[in-house]
């Protein structure tokens, strides 16, 4: 049986559809509870290994995505499997590229993309989305 993430979770964003993400920093203990069914690492460095299925996108810190074409595949994915999965997107801190993603993800959700970075500041976390260059990627975001 399916068990989704707690809605009133620390860090678990919920997007206008009522799908369910969570973002995390990885410099911080995995959180209680349900490990991810899928989940999306914003790293400069490949990650270490997890027991769940994951992905990895070059994304160094307080950067863009290397490969931006990568990027929107990944979350479009993510989007796509959270109506149905535990999606988990993390970077180090899980604020300047988590959030980014995060905007991004809530675009594809139907959040306009002008203000995709005040929802996810809103209902994430206040710190989201670091660098104007971060904004200016969300804000062009298809």
């Amino acid at each position: 049986m399916f068990t989704a993430w707690e809605p009133t979770a620390a860090g678990v964003l919920r997007l206008p559809s009522g799908r369910l993400v969570r973002g995390r920093g990885l410099s911080r203990p995995l959180p209680a509870g349900p490990s991810p069914t899928f989940a999306l690492y914003l790293l400069g460095h490949e990650p270490p290994p997890v027991t769940w299925e994951a992905r990895w996108l070059r994304w160094p810190d307080f950067w863009l995505p290397s490969d931006r074409t990568a990027a929107a595949d990944a979350l479009r994915e993510a989007w796509a499997r959270a109506e149905h999965e535990r999606v988990e997107i993390a970077c180090g801190g899980g604020y300047g590229r988590t959030g980014t993603a995060l905007a991004c993800v809530a675009v594809l959700d139907g959040v306009p993309s002008r203000q995709a970075v005040a929802y996810v500041r809103e209902h994430y976390a206040s710190r989201a989305v670091e660098t104007p260059w971060q904004r200016r990627f969300v804000s062009r975001f298809e």
